[in-house]
């Protein structure tokens, strides 16, 4: 088993993207026309994913919430020159890896992997299925070690690797739109999603088949 088929992912269509950009733009031109509490529809309905994605490259809650909060900061100070280019989704996405991403280099810490949103989400039913055993107990043994073993792999990856695989995997962004958030090419992308997963999956051989 792959580790693109053990972690399973949201997926939104494309015709539901398309809606919610558009919604999107039209609660941003009120901000932009002075109705400046109307950002706050904006960080209700983004706040816990752009949380999850700072966490799961940072791994820690105090810091994941205070990256947060900046994030969305810049967003509102700089959307009076958002012209629409790309979705908000997209460009509030941009604003908050970069944020996170700059807290990494400075502070140039270990950072882990974590599977707590797949779980609370409960898309981590197929990768428990894909441990090698069937004993529950030695499931959640086995499980404890992998995340560990997998928090080793993922510290391993460079950042921009850590990145493509957090949008892709953990929050079910296309090749399209991590391109757009990370400024890289849409192969570039798709280059950064195959090492990556390809290390991972080395790094996993003996927890998943």
């Amino acid at each position: 088993m792959s580790i693109s088929k053990a972690i399973s992912k949201p997926l939104v269509s494309t015709p539901e993207r398309q809606r919610e950009a558009d919604d999107d733009l039209a609660v941003v031109h009120r901000v932009q026309e002075g109705d400046i509490d109307a950002f706050d529809e904006l960080v209700v309905k983004y706040r816990e994913r752009i949380y999850s994605v700072i966490y799961n490259l940072t791994a820690n809650r105090e810091d994941a919430s205070d990256l947060t909060q900046d994030a969305f900061i810049k967003a509102f100070q700089s959307v009076g020159r958002f012209q629409g280019k790309s979705s908000f989704f997209t460009w509030l996405y941009r604003i908050a890896l970069n944020t996170a991403l700059t807290h990494l280099r400075k502070n140039k810490l270990r950072r882990f992997f974590s599977f707590e949103k797949m779980n609370d989400e409960d898309h981590s039913a197929g990768f428990i299925d894909a441990l090698t055993t069937d004993s529950d107990s030695d499931k959640n043994t086995l499980m404890n070690e992998l995340q560990e073993k997998l928090n080793d792999a993922f510290q391993k990856l460079s950042l921009k690797h850590r990145a493509v695989i957090t949008l892709y995997e953990i929050d079910g962004l296309s090749h399209k739109e991590i391109s757009e958030i990370v400024g890289a090419s849409i192969g570039t992308v798709r280059s950064r999603l195959h090492y990556a997963k390809q290390f991972l999956q080395a790094e996993l051989k003996d927890y998943i088949r």
